[in-house]
């Protein structure tokens, strides 16, 4: 339907209105895809049944060593299923949305179908125009401070979706985040598994399989990207604990807010949740114009993880640690088209 240059500028005007349900879900598939996910792995597909659309967890896109249980796979893929309610409230429809349908297949997390006519609202228009404009910034932000009143609308987008979402206040809670995140990278960076993992995942820009971390999503000059195979190789050959972990509390020392989004228990559906809820905060961090990046080394890291959520207050399981602040606009990562996602 689209070209691949086209993937993040897709017009809501070639929407099928008199199309078929299945075209018409199709459609809104292409909101779907411009979802964050964890190394860019993508890690969705879909298959659309006459009216229904069918969402699975794409285990072969899988980080064994970074995500071992899957968990941020299904939080990728909450965020896609986010992007695609807020696509059928802005195409005036209601969603009709099953989570977790069938208990003999765990991989399919969702279905949806087109729903009741709908009026979109106010509030749900300005989400939806910010889904091709959200992209992940991994630079330094500049040193204005986000608003207070920003913060408590995110705590309630995050508690709409059953997700829990606390600022980090006070030299010492930013300390002891930062430590947190150094020794995550420290010990993630020590392991020659890890590192080989997520050197696999990156690409050059170019790369036919439209995934996975191009060479600028690591701050390193476009122009360079002639020597991907080399930062590949240097990836998987050393040990860059040390500059890794600094440039990681640089970015959090110099960002003007630090949350974690959190759940009161911790099995796939929680994940699927916090991924919408994720997905809900990152839209409205976009819609003032404010950018997001994810440190999620302290929760990956299982020891690492019960330290921080001896820090937290809610003292549930943390699931995503966001650094936010406003910066500079950034190239959006590569995403496969909606014919190579559904099958």
């Amino acid at each position: 339907m689209f070209l691949k240059t086209d993937i993040w500028n897709v017009q809501d005007s070639q929407f099928p209105t008199t199309g078929t349900p299945e075209e018409k879900l199709k459609f809104v598939l292409n909101y779907a895809i411009l979802a964050p996910s964890s190394h860019n792995t993508q890690p969705w597909r879909f298959k659309i049944d006459s009216n229904v659309v069918y969402l699975y967890a794409d285990r072969s896109r899988s980080l064994p060593i970074a995500d071992p249980d899957g968990r941020e796979l299904i939080i990728s893929c909450g965020a896609a299923l986010f992007n695609l309610r807020i696509a059928l409230h802005h195409f005036s429809y209601a969603g009709k949305i099953k989570i977790f349908p069938d208990s003999t297949n765990p991989d399919l997390l969702a279905t949806i179908e087109l729903g009741d006519p709908i009026k979109e609202a106010t509030d749900e228009k300005l989400l939806f125009q910010a889904i091709q404009k959200r992209h992940t910034n991994r630079h330094d932000y500049q040193d204005w401070d986000v608003p207070e009143s920003l913060l408590k609308s995110l705590q309630k987008d995050a508690i709409s979706e059953g997700a829990i979402l606390q600022v980090i206040k006070g030299d010492i809670a930013r300390a002891n985040i930062a430590e947190l995140i150094a020794q995550g990278d420290h010990l993630q960076m020590a392991d020659p598994n890890f590192r080989n993992e997520l050197a696999t995942w990156v690409r050059p820009s170019t790369s036919k399989s439209h995934d996975g971390l191009p060479i600028y999503t690591h701050g390193i000059d476009e122009h360079w990207e002639f020597a991907t195979p080399l930062f590949a190789l240097v990836l998987r050959t050393l040990d860059m604990g040390q500059s890794v972990a600094e440039r990681s509390r640089k970015l959090l020392q110099s960002s003007p807010a630090i949350v974690i989004l959190s759940t009161k228990f911790d099995k796939p559906a929680d994940w699927l949740g916090v991924g919408q809820a994720l997905q809900r905060v990152l839209l409205r961090t976009q819609v003032i114009k404010l950018f997001a990046s994810f440190l999620n080394q302290p929760i990956q890291v299982p020891e690492l993880r019960s330290q921080l959520s001896k820090l937290l207050s809610d003292k549930g399981y943390p699931q995503i640690v966001l650094r936010l602040g406003f910066g500079m606009e950034v190239k959006p990562t590569p995403r496969r088209t909606v014919d190579e996602v559904v099958n």
